[in-house]
């Protein structure tokens, strides 16, 4: 058995606050550290299920959060960035099942530190017309694959988003949200106890979620309606409005291309006159 696991931070056991996610934080090194185990409880409960081998996408941000010398030795670590899938690098089709930890909600909900692949110029995204975020994109690109996604960890909001999605994917809620910067905590031992034992139990009963092949519909809101003009240079892309733009392909080939949107946005958004 072949395990895919991507690894955001925003859900990650104890962090609530940007000081704990984003370098130069004061945090960010605990959480760091935090990161890595709440990954390695996960790595340890896909073994004591069976798998062969783990391979392991940092996900989050820089994507060089996860430290290499303290993450379990069987597993295999992606890190850096740009990666042409993004937060799904290293998926492919022989992999028997996918995790998700340390991940959150969607922009616009009540979740710990809640937003849509860039919290500041992602307003809103929809797929089919129905509101996504990460998680939901998240679902659908690896259903495309053929890889069911067993598990996902973060704050309860976020794993309340990932069952509507889809009731078969098993949740460990490791903080309950008060706000946006804050959540009432689960123990750091209990949480990651709860990450092994659920990862576990996920992997022994795996259901793949139903996958519509064909055209899919793709559509974000971004604050920035210079983002929006910018990306109708690529071929196919629309603009609903000043600010939304809208693609159609099939599944994998729609995430590859909000890849690629983030990527022309951060070009953007990094020039001071397009602020």
């Amino acid at each position: 058995m072949k395990v895919y696991l991507s690894a955001d931070m925003e859900g990650i056991t104890g962090v609530v606050d940007a000081e704990d996610v984003q370098p130069p934080g004061r945090d960010y090194e605990r959480g760091r550290l935090l990161m890595t185990e709440d990954v390695n409880a996960a790595v340890r409960g896909a073994y004591a299920a069976g798998a062969t081998a783990v391979l392991v996408n940092d996900a989050h941000g820089p994507m060089r959060n996860l430290l290499p010398e303290l993450l379990d030795p069987r597993a295999r670590l992606i890190k850096g960035r740009p990666k042409p899938m993004g937060m799904m690098e290293g998926l492919t089709p022989e992999y028997d099942a996918a995790l998700c930890v340390g991940f959150h909600a969607r922009a616009g909900v009540l979740g710990v530190l809640s937003h849509s692949y860039m919290g500041h110029e992602i307003e809103d995204m929809w797929l089919d017309d129905r509101v996504t975020g990460e998680i939901g994109m998240f679902h659908a690109a690896s259903a495309a694959y053929g890889v069911p996604l067993a598990l996902l960890t973060g704050d309860d909001t976020a794993c309340d988003e990932a069952t509507a999605w889809d009731p078969a994917i098993a949740t460990v809620p490791v903080k309950f949200a008060k706000d946006r910067f804050a959540a009432q905590l689960v123990p750091v031992g209990e949480a990651r106890e709860a990450i092994e034992t659920t990862t576990a139990a996920a992997l022994t009963d795996l259901r793949l979620a139903k996958h519509e092949p064909g055209q899919h519909t793709l559509a974000v809101r971004w604050q920035s309606a210079s983002v929006a003009s910018h990306l109708t240079a690529i071929p196919g892309v629309t603009r609903r409005d000043d600010r939304t733009v809208v693609v159609e392909a099939d599944t994998l080939q729609l995430y590859r291309l909000f890849n690629l949107f983030l990527r022309v946005c951060t070009s953007i958004t990094a020039n001071p006159p397009y602020c």
